[in-house]
């Protein structure tokens, strides 16, 4: 509550008004200009995403498994099959089914630790009206997108800038549906924006990467350790510059490389070839690279037997690793997302409407689904009606009767 004074004495009724009591000082931290992400989405998508099959797996098999999970709509206790709100979702533009449009949504979230979607109307300031419900939905680019913070330190607006130019999306108040809604993975160091799992990951991804760049420059090289040139006479000396350069383009261009390797070297009198090869212990970037594997699908969330990496036993067998993957990585983010959409945007459609994920439809869950309905089944102290509630399903008449 704000009660402005003069001279010690209150001027005016007072205004009951909702804000942080430490918002004030997010706003006197970032005095109302723009907050950048601190971090390269370029970059983590180029390095991780797009060189890193590791990366690229755990990415894909998340954004995929999330995003193939069907939608419901409720009102109240009651599903719905038919609605407005369930046909913009299957369809949320001209140019994706909603499969695709939830997979690109979960991929930016993934890589980049945020998530944009934008709400387009029918009419120019529709917002917020029963009849300006929105008609499509589009995902936006996290690195073209930048949060502006208010005077309270809450996010005011969005700007969207491509190709020189810049979009404002403003915040148009309580009540009203905003024309941005925001995903962001917790960050403990950052107010505006989420933590991406790969920066969590970043020193397992530079160390997987650098292993593979070392197994490429192996092969590059003959598939084996480059050995040395010793050159010996009997009066004692060095080879001069023009010998030297010489001998070193002939072994680039004749003996380097994998199309030539097993080709015999021919040596002039005075030199003699000493090869190299490595330890055992040199060979350990093996096991480091395998070892960085494993973390990267740790930050991830995914079971690394999922992705035939050797040397992991955590789970019994491959189904019991599928369903940690489901229930504790692909599920959280689903109910994320709906609650998300419902809080932004069932509003637009009218009051009690709440989207949720359907698990009885993911096979993934059956053999969990199975044994639940074995356990409800045997339980004869339950009446129907009360089996049927345990396993989600509403009541029946003439269910209050005990038995199977």
């Amino acid at each position: 509550m704000r009660i402005p004074f003069i001279n010690g004495r209150p001027t005016a009724t007072p205004e009951e008004t909702k804000a942080s009591a430490t918002a004030g000082l997010i706003a006197f931290q970032t005095h109302g200009a723009p907050a950048w992400t601190p971090r390269d989405y370029a970059a983590l998508a180029r390095e991780g995403y797009a060189k890193n099959a590791i990366v690229y797996r755990c990415v894909r098999m998340i954004a995929e498994a999330a995003a193939s999970a069907p939608w419901l709509l409720y009102e109240g206790a009651a599903e719905l099959d038919d609605h407005p709100l369930l046909a913009l979702l299957a369809r949320p533009n001209r140019r994706q089914a909603g499969r695709d449009f939830r997979e690109t949504l979960f991929g930016h979230l993934l890589v980049s630790g945020n998530a944009y979607v934008e709400a387009v109307v029918a009419e120019p300031d529709g917002f917020g009206d029963a009849g300006g419900a929105p008609r499509e939905l589009h995902a936006l680019r996290p690195d073209r997108m930048k949060v502006v913070p208010g005077p309270d330190g809450w996010p005011v607006a969005f700007e969207y800038t491509v190709g020189g130019r810049t979009v404002r999306f403003a915040d148009p108040g309580e009540g009203r549906l905003s024309p941005v809604l925001h995903l962001a993975q917790f960050h403990p160091l950052n107010d505006h924006y989420g933590f991406a799992p790969i920066e969590a990951a970043a020193v397992a991804l530079d160390i997987h990467n650098a292993a593979g760049a070392w197994n490429k420059a192996l092969l590059d090289n003959a598939a084996r350790p480059s050995g040395a040139l010793v050159y010996r006479t009997r009066e004692g000396g060095n080879l001069s510059a023009d010998q030297y350069e010489r001998l070193k383009a002939e072994l680039e261009t004749g003996f380097s490389g994998a199309r030539n390797a097993g080709r015999p070297l021919l040596l002039e009198g005075g030199l003699d070839w000493k090869a190299l090869s490595l330890t055992p212990k040199d060979m350990d970037f093996l096991a480091a690279k395998n070892g960085a594997a494993r973390e990267i699908a740790l930050a991830f969330g995914v079971p690394p037997m999922l992705l035939g990496i050797p040397g992991d036993n955590t789970y019994a067998n491959y189904r019991q690793a599928n369903l940690a993957f489901w229930r504790q990585t692909v599920l959280p983010l689903c109910g994320r997302l709906a609650e998300a959409l419902t809080a932004w945007l069932a509003p637009a459609y009218g009051d009690g409407l709440r989207l949720w994920f359907d698990a009885d439809q993911i096979e993934a869950l059956a053999s969990e689904r199975e044994a639940l309905w074995g356990r409800v089944a045997a339980a004869d102290f339950l009446t129907v009606n009360e089996k049927r509630a345990a396993v989600g399903y509403g009541p029946v008449e003439d269910g209050e009767g005990m038995g199977r």
